[in-house]
């Protein structure tokens, strides 16, 4: 069941360096009737906003080892292998939270050789 104070959105804001940190319920495969039997992944959209509304970034976070990957027409539609593994986050043992939270570690990179993935690019 879905949790009562959940909205499906959430909000933050980066520190001085650019860090940041979100606390959320891990979302669930769902279906999506794409094409016979079509699930996506478990992921979590990211808007990044800029100075105003109108400069914004849109891409996902994917979590490490779903056997779904190979299926999902959205995640294969990013041609370079390098910049798929990077929509991909890595398990966080150190900033797990004991009995409580797992912890992904995920960057948004906004330019260069690494940088992350937006919808407007694949």
């Amino acid at each position: 069941p879905l949790d009562p104070n959940f909205s499906g959105a959430g909000r933050c804001v980066t520190d001085d360096e650019g860090r940041y940190r979100f606390v959320t319920v891990k979302p669930g495969a769902y279906p999506w009737r794409n094409h016979p039997n079509a699930w996506r992944p478990n992921h979590i959209h990211f808007s990044v906003f800029g100075r105003s509304i109108t400069e914004r970034l849109v891409t996902q976070m994917y979590f490490p080892g779903d056997p779904l990957f190979d299926h999902d027409p959205i995640f294969n539609s990013v041609p370079d292998l390098a910049a798929r593994q990077r929509m991909v986050s890595a398990f966080d043992l150190e900033a797990t939270e004991p009995e409580w939270a797992l912890a992904y570690r995920w960057d948004i990179v906004l330019r260069g050789s690494h940088a992350s993935v937006f919808e407007d690019e694949s």
